[in-house]
Protein backbone atom coordinates (compact mmCIF):
# COMPACT_ATOMS: atom_id res chain seq x y z
CA UNK A 1 0.00 0.00 0.00
CA UNK A 2 1.23 3.11 -0.61
CA UNK A 3 2.42 5.97 1.90
CA UNK A 4 -0.65 8.79 1.71
CA UNK A 5 -1.26 11.64 3.56
CA UNK A 6 2.00 12.88 4.29
CA UNK A 7 0.84 16.17 5.52
CA UNK A 8 -1.98 16.36 7.66
CA UNK A 9 -1.19 19.56 8.50
CA UNK A 10 -3.93 22.64 6.14
CA UNK A 11 -3.53 26.09 7.78
CA UNK A 12 -6.93 27.34 8.54
CA UNK A 13 -8.90 30.31 6.73
CA UNK A 14 -7.61 32.56 9.53
CA UNK A 15 -4.27 31.77 9.34
CA UNK A 16 -4.47 31.71 5.25
CA UNK A 17 -5.68 35.08 5.99
CA UNK A 18 -3.03 36.10 8.14
CA UNK A 19 -0.21 34.94 6.12
CA UNK A 20 -1.63 36.85 2.51
CA UNK A 21 -2.14 39.85 5.10
CA UNK A 22 1.20 39.51 6.36
CA UNK A 23 2.83 38.94 2.61
CA UNK A 24 0.79 41.66 1.42
CA UNK A 25 2.46 44.16 4.38
CA UNK A 26 5.74 43.13 3.25
CA UNK A 27 4.82 44.20 0.02
CA UNK A 28 3.85 47.75 1.30
CA UNK A 29 6.19 48.09 3.66
CA UNK A 30 9.49 47.47 0.86
CA UNK A 31 7.96 49.16 -2.07
CA UNK A 32 9.63 52.76 -1.25
CA UNK A 33 12.62 50.55 -1.89
CA UNK A 34 11.85 48.05 -4.72
CA UNK A 35 12.95 48.89 -8.33
CA UNK A 36 12.03 46.88 -11.78
CA UNK A 37 15.81 46.23 -13.76
CA UNK A 38 15.17 45.78 -17.15
CA UNK A 39 17.41 42.82 -18.44
CA UNK A 40 19.81 45.15 -19.51
CA UNK A 41 20.36 46.80 -16.40
CA UNK A 42 20.65 43.33 -14.61
CA UNK A 43 23.28 42.87 -17.18
CA UNK A 44 25.34 46.21 -16.72
CA UNK A 45 24.77 46.54 -13.12
CA UNK A 46 24.34 42.66 -12.10
CA UNK A 47 25.19 41.62 -8.72
CA UNK A 48 28.91 41.83 -7.10
CA UNK A 49 30.48 38.51 -6.67
CA UNK A 50 32.17 37.35 -3.19
CA UNK A 51 35.62 38.53 -4.82
CA UNK A 52 33.85 41.72 -4.68
CA UNK A 53 31.53 41.65 -1.56
CA UNK A 54 34.75 41.00 0.04
CA UNK A 55 36.36 44.35 -1.49
CA UNK A 56 33.40 46.32 -0.41
CA UNK A 57 33.67 44.38 3.03
CA UNK A 58 37.77 45.35 3.38
CA UNK A 59 36.99 49.32 2.08
CA UNK A 60 34.22 49.49 4.57
CA UNK A 61 36.30 48.30 7.63
CA UNK A 62 39.13 50.58 6.33
CA UNK A 63 36.91 53.21 6.39
CA UNK A 64 35.72 52.30 9.87
CA UNK A 65 38.69 51.75 11.94
CA UNK A 66 41.35 54.09 9.63
CA UNK A 67 39.00 56.97 8.01
CA UNK A 68 41.90 58.96 7.34
CA UNK A 69 43.06 56.81 4.76
CA UNK A 70 39.75 57.17 2.91
CA UNK A 71 39.49 59.20 -0.69
CA UNK A 72 37.59 62.39 -0.01
CA UNK A 73 35.76 61.71 -3.34
CA UNK A 74 33.15 58.99 -1.91
CA UNK A 75 30.15 59.94 -0.67
CA UNK A 76 30.61 57.87 3.10
CA UNK A 77 27.45 58.73 3.91
CA UNK A 78 25.52 57.55 1.70
CA UNK A 79 28.45 54.36 1.24
CA UNK A 80 27.39 53.34 4.64
CA UNK A 81 23.60 53.66 4.03
CA UNK A 82 24.19 51.75 1.13
CA UNK A 83 26.49 49.31 2.95
CA UNK A 84 23.39 48.83 5.88
CA UNK A 85 20.57 48.76 3.56
CA UNK A 86 22.68 45.46 1.64
CA UNK A 87 23.02 44.00 4.75
CA UNK A 88 19.49 44.21 5.81
CA UNK A 89 18.03 42.80 2.07
CA UNK A 90 20.60 40.29 2.31
CA UNK A 91 19.38 39.28 5.92
CA UNK A 92 15.75 39.55 4.78
CA UNK A 93 16.07 37.77 1.06
CA UNK A 94 17.97 34.52 3.34
CA UNK A 95 15.36 34.21 5.79
CA UNK A 96 12.04 34.42 2.95
CA UNK A 97 14.45 32.02 0.66
CA UNK A 98 14.21 29.82 4.06
CA UNK A 99 10.24 29.98 4.18
CA UNK A 100 10.13 29.60 0.46
CA UNK A 101 11.76 26.51 0.56
CA UNK A 102 9.59 25.21 3.27
CA UNK A 103 6.57 26.38 2.05
CA UNK A 104 7.40 24.50 -1.20
CA UNK A 105 8.06 20.82 0.63
CA UNK A 106 4.80 21.56 2.57
CA UNK A 107 3.48 21.67 -1.11
CA UNK A 108 5.75 19.04 -2.29
CA UNK A 109 3.44 17.41 0.44
CA UNK A 110 0.31 17.96 -0.63
CA UNK A 111 0.90 17.55 -4.23
CA UNK A 112 1.99 13.94 -3.53
CA UNK A 113 -1.33 13.30 -1.51
CA UNK A 114 -3.56 14.60 -3.89
CA UNK A 115 -1.71 12.57 -6.98
CA UNK A 116 -1.79 9.59 -4.77
CA UNK A 117 -5.73 9.65 -3.96
CA UNK A 118 -6.08 10.60 -8.08
CA UNK A 119 -4.45 7.39 -8.70
CA UNK A 120 -6.51 5.13 -6.37
CA UNK A 121 -9.61 7.36 -7.63
CA UNK A 122 -8.93 5.77 -11.32
CA UNK A 123 -8.19 2.70 -10.40
CA UNK A 124 -11.64 2.39 -8.56
CA UNK A 125 -12.89 4.11 -11.43
CA UNK A 126 -11.45 1.91 -14.08
CA UNK A 127 -12.81 -1.38 -11.94
CA UNK A 128 -16.22 0.02 -12.10
CA UNK A 129 -15.82 0.83 -15.71
CA UNK A 130 -14.89 -2.45 -16.85
CA UNK A 131 -17.96 -3.70 -14.45
CA UNK A 132 -19.88 -1.37 -16.80
CA UNK A 133 -21.43 1.01 -13.94
CA UNK A 134 -23.35 3.99 -14.54
CA UNK A 135 -21.58 6.58 -15.12
CA UNK A 136 -17.73 5.26 -14.91
CA UNK A 137 -16.90 4.07 -18.66
CA UNK A 138 -17.31 8.00 -19.05
CA UNK A 139 -14.95 8.91 -16.39
CA UNK A 140 -12.76 6.34 -17.19
CA UNK A 141 -12.52 7.32 -20.86
CA UNK A 142 -11.73 11.33 -19.49
CA UNK A 143 -9.04 10.20 -16.98
CA UNK A 144 -7.38 7.90 -19.05
CA UNK A 145 -5.92 10.38 -21.17
CA UNK A 146 -3.41 11.10 -18.21
CA UNK A 147 -1.95 8.07 -18.67
CA UNK A 148 1.22 6.51 -20.94
CA UNK A 149 0.12 3.84 -23.26
CA UNK A 150 3.12 3.51 -25.01
CA UNK A 151 4.32 0.58 -23.30
CA UNK A 152 6.88 2.19 -21.55
CA UNK A 153 5.00 2.49 -17.76
CA UNK A 154 1.94 1.45 -16.80
CA UNK A 155 1.29 4.60 -14.37
CA UNK A 156 2.15 7.95 -14.69
CA UNK A 157 4.99 9.78 -13.76
CA UNK A 158 4.98 11.00 -9.87
CA UNK A 159 4.35 14.56 -10.14
CA UNK A 160 7.15 17.23 -9.52
CA UNK A 161 7.04 20.88 -8.46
Amino acid sequence: MPLTNLNNVHLTPAQVTAAKDAVTELENALSVVNVSLTPEDRKRYGSINEQNKLLVNKVNDYRQNEPTLAVNDVDWAEFEKDFASRAVFESLISRLEALITKMKNSKTLHDFDNYQAALADYAYTSYRAGSGADGFETKHSELKQFFNRTGRSTTPATPTT
